[in-house]
C-alpha cells in the first residue's frame, strides 16, 4: 500500500456536505479550538483529519506547521490539535496538532 492516500471512504463526507454545513463548522470551531479526530488521508503536504463532534467538517494539517524532525501520523490514527484558521475556499479547517507543537517546546 502506498503511504500517501487521498481521503476516500464511508468515513469521507461528501464534498456537497462539507459545502453545506461549511458556516456550521466555523461556527463550533473558531481560531484556537481544540479538535480531535482520526487521519483519514496522508499525502507529502500533510494529512487529512475527520474531526470528532463536528459532522462534515475535514481538518487538515500541513508540514508547514511541523518540525522538520517529525514524522506525518499514520492513516488511521488518532491526533489532537489546536485549530489556526480557516480555508474557506476549500472548506477545510486548519490544524497544528499536539505532538508538533510538544515538539518545538
Amino acid at each position: 500500500m502506498n503511504e500517501y492516500v487521498w481521503p476516500a471512504g464511508s468515513e469521507v463526507p461528501a464534498p456537497n456536505l462539507v459545502r453545506e454545513s461549511w458556516e456550521a463548522t466555523v461556527a463550533a470551531l473558531p481560531a484556537e479550538a481544540r479538535i480531535t479526530g482520526e487521519v483519514i488521508g496522508r499525502q507529502r503536504f500533510g494529512v487529512f483529519i475527520r474531526i470528532d463532534g463536528v459532522a462534515n467538517a475535514i481538518a487538515l494539517a500541513e508540514i508547514t506547521a511541523m518540525p522538520h524532525r517529525m514524522d506525518l501520523p499514520a492513516l488511521g490514527s488518532f491526533v489532537s490539535g489546536q485549530v489556526l484558521g480557516h480555508a474557506a475556499h476549500i472548506h477545510q479547517v486548519k490544524v497544528r496538532l499536539d505532538e508538533w507543537l510538544a515538539a518545538d517546546k
